[in-house]
């Protein structure tokens, strides 16, 4: 069966973390059509996540019904969907909830606490927040994980514990990594840090040591030793070295933006809007200056990522008609800055990429409207339109955006050639 990497966005050959392609089969026909994803187990096996959880996610993301809990082993999505579509769909399902928003890595498990969501890092030891606004969350709240007591192998990071049973084999070499294998985990270019040289030795030896100590005696005593702390003082730590977490799952590491139980200022106004919204009837009803009175209430008007978070909360599906009316409101906080208009960018990314993907079609307008209300200016439209990136969005979403912005990065061009032939004249 053909693999893949995980995070499909890095293109080490000797990427350690693998996964099979999804395989589907389209079965039926007329109403009774209907997608098989074959090798669903093994995948959803690969990234340490229950099948049940990523079938559905297909179904939410596509808008379709699912069995979640099939006796035959079967797993199956009303309608026909190719294998690319559920493979690009299953991209969104490892970035929401598998990888580690710290470090990028998959060696994550769930934690649920107190009506949220965690991925607990067996790489960098980070707890991130999992975006609770997804449908997805709301089943995963409703379908724990079964607990339970786990022996000391199942509490060791997937690699570790690849290597503990090589060595209780009596090979030192029988690992989950080949010898040749890169130490990167992440794509460096984007700004990720590698894993530092000789880490797996370090690894190595640290098992070794504690191997040593296992005996028949005092084995139990031991297996405590990789115990997570649960008392409240140890949970009360761990909570306030939570990065924040921006109302569509996107981390902000500003020690001063977060709230209690890790709930950030940037997911308060979020939320609020959200409240606003719904009290309202529709977003676009929700009073500019109110926005802007919450945001200076919560202190963070003059913040960057609040026109990230404004760009996610303040549109719905008319955000062309709706641009104009907010102008006044967007170009006071943007101000001059093009920090500002870069995360306000980023937030418009994510809500045409992510939330409302039908706008896709729509970015050239969007752009324009944004242009014309001199909300963006040329200068900073450009550049970003040059080069995909994954800081808001998985970088293939990221693409997607950004060809369908070539309409109106072609006009800026354009325009700029007419000025150019009009001052030679």
């Amino acid at each position: 069966m053909a693999t893949v990497n995980i995070r499909r966005d890095v293109a080490d050959p000797f990427y350690r973390y693998k996964m099979e392609r999804i395989q589907s089969k389209i079965e039926g026909k007329g109403n009774g059509i209907k997608t098989v994803v074959a090798n669903l187990p093994s995948v959803a096996q690969s990234l340490a996540r229950p099948p049940s959880y990523v079938i559905k996610y297909f179904g939410f993301e596509l808008g379709a019904q699912t069995n979640t809990n099939p006796k035959d082993d079967r797993w199956i999505i009303n309608g026909a969907h190719q294998s690319d579509k559920l493979q690009e769909s299953l991209d969104g399902f490892i970035n929401k909830f598998v990888l580690c928003k710290d470090c990028k890595n998959p060696e994550t498990e769930f934690v649920v606490k107190d009506g949220r969501i965690l991925l607990d890092c067996k790489a960098c030891g980070q707890r991130t927040n999992v975006d609770i606004r997804h449908k997805l969350s709301g089943f995963i709240l409703k379908n724990e994980p079964k607990g339970g007591k786990k022996g000391k192998k199942e509490k060791m990071s997937r690699r570790d514990r690849a290597k503990l049973e090589a060595q209780e084999n009596g090979s030192v070499n029988g690992t989950d990594r080949s010898p040749n294998e890169s130490n990167s985990d992440k794509d460096v270019e984007d700004g990720d840090e590698m894993l530092a040289a000789g880490s797996d030795d370090e690894f190595t030896k640290q098992i070794q040591e504690d191997a040593k100590g296992i005996d028949a005696t005092n084995g139990a005593e031991k297996e405590e030793e990789w115990a997570i702390d649960t008392s409240a003082e140890a949970i009360a730590a761990r909570a306030k070295e939570l990065p924040t977490d921006l109302k569509r799952s996107l981390a902000f590491d500003e020690d001063d933006d977060a709230g209690e139980n890790g709930f950030s200022v940037y997911d308060q106004l979020g939320t609020w809007i959200d409240e606003q919204a719904k009290e309202k009837g529709n977003v676009g009803k929700v009073d500019d200056i109110e926005i802007y009175k919450k945001a200076a209430e919560l202190g963070i008007e003059s913040k960057h990522k609040t026109l990230t978070v404004l760009a996610q909360t303040v549109f719905d599906d008319d955000i062309v008609a709706q641009i104009p009316k907010r102008a006044g409101m967007l170009s006071k906080m943007i101000g001059d800055s093009e920090k500002h208009q870069k995360a306000f960018l980023g937030g418009i990314e994510r809500f045409v990429g992510n939330d409302h993907k039908d706008l896709i079609a729509k970015v050239p307008q969007i752009l324009m409207t944004l242009y014309q209300s001199d909300v963006i200016t040329e200068e900073v439209a450009k550049p970003w339109g040059t080069k995909a990136s994954k800081k808001y969005v998985d970088i293939s979403t990221s693409r997607k955006v950004r060809q369908a912005a070539e309409p109106f990065l072609k006009w800026l061009e354009e325009a700029d050639s007419d000025d150019e032939e009009s001052d030679d004249e």
